[in-house]
Order: C-alpha cells, then structure tokens, then sequence
C-alpha cells in the first residue's frame, strides 16, 4: 500500500483539531488552516423580539406558503394601483401597453365576479395561515372594459396614431409614445378608466368585511395605501402625466386612511410605498421637474418649507392625529432594489461579491452605496429617525424588494443575510419581491428561517448579541426560540472558498451537542452530524457560498 492511500492522522493547530486525511482533502485542510473567524455570541446582550412578519412575500402560492412557513403575503405592485373590484378589473399601466384587462388572476380562469381577484388571493393566504396585505387604489381612477366586457387600452393607435410598439397580441394597443419616441399627451382617460373615489374603495372594503370579517376578527388586517406614489407620472403617465404633489398625496392618502379606520378601526394602515432612494427626498413633482432640469431645483419641497418629502409626509400624519385623535398610518414602508447591478441573474464573481456586499446599505452608516447613489443609504436606521423625529410610534416596513440571482447560492446567501439582517434591526414587516421559485437555492434560504427541517422549525424569534469581524465574508445572526428556549445561530459564507468558523457563545447553558442543517450549491438543506457545543463554543468548517444553521438545545 502506497503512501497516498495510507490513512495518515495530522494535527491541525489552528483549530486544535485531530483530522485525517482520508476524510479531509488538501484543500480543506488548507482552508482550516486559514484564519479562524471568531463569532461572539451572547445570549443576555441586545436581546429584543423579532417580528414572524420580516419573511414575508408577494404573490406567493397556498402551495408556497405552507412550504415557506410564511406569515404574510402581500397583493401590490403596479396594476394594484388601478384595480377594480366591481368587475375584477385592472390595467397593466406601462408595464404592458396601458391595457385594461377582464378578470386575470395568476392560476385562476377569466372573471368579473366582483373582488374574486382579491378574494381569491386571500382564501388562499389564510389557508396558509398567512396574513394576506391588500392594496387599496388612491389615484382616483380605475380600470373599465367595454359595454361588451372587452379589454380597453389608454393609447388606442386608430385614436391616437402610429406608436413606438404595439402589442403584438392587441395591435391597437400602443405604448404611448409617437413613432419617434415623443410622448402622446392629452389622452382621454375615460378611454380606459372610469373614476373612483374613497367611497368607491369603502364599498370594497365593507365587501372584504362582510366575507372574510373585521381586520380584528379574522378578517384582512393590512391594508396597503397604493404603490409607489413618486412613480406614477411614470408608470401610471396615462393617468398622471405630472408628478404628484406633496399636497395632492397627502390628501389623497388622508381621505382614504382615514375612511379605513373608520370603516374598520383595527386595520392596520401600510404606506407610503416609497419607490426608492429619491422618494425620501422628493415628491414626484420635484423628481420629474428635477431631472427634466439637470438635476437641480425642487420647487414643490420649497413651497413647504424646504422639508424632504418623507419627513413633512410623517408630520403632517402626526399633526392629524393630535387634531383629531386617529392614527393614519401603523407602518411607514419603502421598497429597495440594489442599484449597482446586482439585480439580475449575473452569477460572475464580480457581482456576486458586490451583491454580498450591497446589503449594507440597509444598516451600515459607513457604507458608501456603489451605484450612481453614492451615499450612505442606512435605510433601516434612516427610516427609524424619521419615524422617531416625526411620527413617533410608528412600525417599519420594506414591502418590495430582491437582490438577484434568484436561483443561484450567491442570491441565497445575500437573502440569508437580508433576512437576518432584518431580525437583528428590528424591522417589523418585509415582503420578497416575489416569492421565489420553489426549486431554487434563494426559496431554501428561506427555509433555513422558517422550515429548515421540513417540519415547519423555525430560526429563534428573540434576536441576540452576534459580532462578527467582516460580515462581507462571513456574516452571523443569533436568536433564541421562546417555545424550546434553543439557540439559533445562522452563518453565512458569502466568499468563493471554505472557511473555518469559530463561534463563542456566552450565557447560555447548552447540550453538549448541537444540530447542524446546511444549504450549498448542491441546493438542498442536509441535516449535518452534530458538532461539539461543549464549553460554550462550537468550531467548524462552513463550505464556500454556504449558509449554516445551528440549533443549540437549552438545558
């Protein structure tokens, strides 16, 4: 027997370690002789509860849901902005030619029962004993068909003429813009819409009372204020060729939060939906005038006092309360899309390193964001000072959002790190734009939250104290279950080779030994041999792009 086969036994000093090598490759025992990553955890330090609502998603199946253990599933986006619940209408805004449609719902035939859109969504969440969010339009017009319940279109090309496109499906149907790709401007939005009003969406939510029962008695809880204000004179320019105002969405808001509280004072009231990094500064007023005028010059903030808009949207709403004693908003909500091109399916190691990293920006004030933003983002802690200087008492929540590569492991540890991210900072609601695909490793990383064990088992709901040196190589999260009182502590390999981990755990009396359940690239969730928790320390080797979980029994 040659030397190569021979089962040779050698001490690893850097972890104290034992190891043989007809079990460990060189490469591995070349990365467990790299330098250990020290993890501190302490189970008496920052301990605070984590809300069941951050692992939420839009859109997501009674199939998906169950397999997520997802407590909140949100109905938004755009087309939310212009549905109508008398015919189960809507129109798909510039997302597809301005073109209303009759009774399409994902999975279900064509239909104009009125609300089956919504309904249907929301037997469907609550089977899944999940929260189902609903969006109630503000704009003030809603999607119409014609007298024979034909779909419609807002730039009609024997109305308004040759176009840019055309919908290759519904030749009529153009994108509003001329053949030289100026706008179409005056369009005649009876052509496509009818109007609505508060009392128009009062009757819908009275619709979702009467069959499901009040927000407090199992009935729809959330209810989202539109989508994405700042966009519409972009998304929705058939509607609102102008920016919206400071002024007009306040009041739009106010009349339709505060005819939801009085139609079912427990519903809780999401908003304002904000698109992103410019809405925390600008109406859509000022962001169309301002990039129609080489970025400068904001003359609707001016004409309230030079106020950002998040800031004087928050205290007008806490100016109301005081006069007349109602709360219109319970959670002040934003969507974020990383900006530096990480969101797409683009698996090189240059992205997936600036992907991994991108996540600082929801927390990290020293963080400069790599894309044209080139700030300090902080979007967590920044939207926690502007509800603390101007609504206090009001949650946080991010509605939208998706960092890419959905079906590669580099896009699951960059949502493992979101998700844990979340939890540590207490952010109250999060919804995954969309759900994710099933089959993926993003879909897993999920699951190593909420059902790493197929038995619906859980990461901690109490988050604790986890340092560690350089979470843009190897991020940790800790919490403790209050049903078993175990430790959860996840670890996030986000770098291209193996890594050895050493993680210190003070104030907590453990079993000797702890579980260990791990996702790979191999895309699926093994239960791994348990590892030493003795002494209060546990020492291993976590994989290349890898999330780990260890569930330490309370003794």
């Amino acid at each position: 027997m040659n030397e190569s086969s021979t089962t040779r036994r050698i001490l690893l000093p850097c972890l104290g370690l034992l190891c043989s090598t007809s079990s460990l490759c060189l490469t591995q025992i070349s990365a467990l002789c790299d330098p250990v990553t020290k993890i501190t955890v302490d189970a008496a330090s920052n301990r605070h509860p984590i809300s069941p609502f951050i692992y939420g998603v839009n859109f997501a199946s009674k199939a998906d849901l169950l397999a997520l253990n997802s407590p909140i599933n949100r109905q938004g986006g755009n087309n939310m902005t212009t549905y109508n619940w008398r015919n189960n209408t809507f129109n798909i805004d510039s997302d597809w030619f301005f073109e209303s449609l009759p009774g399409f719902s994902l999975n279900l035939p064509t239909s104009l029962v009125p609300g089956q859109r919504a309904d249907s969504f929301i037997g469907d969440t609550k089977l899944a004993s999940s929260e189902p969010m609903i969006t109630i339009p503000m704009m003030g017009w809603v999607a119409k068909l014609t007298k024979s319940n034909q779909k419609t279109c807002s730039f009609s090309v024997a109305k308004y003429g040759p176009q840019q496109k055309t919908d290759r499906f519904y030749p009529d149907a153009g994108n509003g813009k001329h053949a030289d790709g100026t706008p179409i401007v005056g369009n005649d939005p009876d052509d496509a819409y009818i109007k609505s009003s508060p009392a128009y969406e009062q009757a819908w939510v009275k619709h979702l009372m009467g069959k499901w029962g009040t927000a407090s008695n199992g009935g729809v809880r959330f209810y989202i204020m539109d989508n994405e204000p700042g966009l519409w004179h972009i998304t929705h320019r058939d509607l609102y060729p102008n920016g919206v105002t400071s002024g007009d969405y306040l009041g739009k808001f106010e009349a339709c939060a505060s005819m939801l509280k009085h139609t079912d004072p427990g519903a809780s009231i999401v908003g304002p939906e904000l698109w992103g990094w410019q809405d925390f500064f600008m109406s859509g007023a000022d962001q169309q005038y301002w990039g129609a005028h080489h970025y400068r010059g904001n003359p609707d903030k001016d004409a309230h006092g030079g106020m950002d808009f998040a800031a004087w949207f928050l205290s007008k709403l806490n100016a109301y309360q005081k006069a007349k004693g109602v709360r219109l908003l319970n959670v002040f909500t934003a969507h974020i899309y990383p900006q530096g091109g990480e969101d797409n399916d683009d698996v090189s190691q240059r992205v997936q390193l600036i992907r991994n990293r991108s996540t600082r920006s929801l927390w990290d004030p020293t963080y400069k964001d790599e894309s044209w933003i080139n700030n300090n983002i902080m979007l967590i802690p920044r939207m926690k000072k502007l509800v603390a200087d101007n609504y206090p008492g009001t949650q946080l929540g991010i509605t939208e959002y998706e960092w890419g590569a959905g079906k590669d492991i580099g896009g699951a540890t960059a949502q493992a790190d979101i998700l844990g991210i979340f939890g540590r900072d207490g952010l109250y609601l999060a919804t995954r734009w969309t759900s994710p695909d099933k089959s993926s490793p993003v879909f897993k990383s999920f699951q190593m939250y909420r059902n790493y064990d197929g038995k619906r088992s859980t990461f901690g709901n109490v988050s604790l104290a986890d340092k560690t040196p350089n979470p843009d190589t190897i991020a940790s999260f800790a919490a403790q279950r209050t049903s078993d009182h175990a430790l959860t502590i996840i670890v996030i390999n986000k770098g291209f080779t193996a890594a050895p981990v050493s993680i210190a755990i003070s104030h907590f009396k453990s079993a000797k030994y702890a579980q260990v359940w791990q996702l790979t690239s191999a895309n699926k969730i093994d239960r791994l041999a348990p590892v030493s928790s003795a002494r209060g320390s546990i020492n291993g080797l976590v994989p290349a792009q890898s999330i780990t979980l260890y569930v330490l029994p309370s003794i």
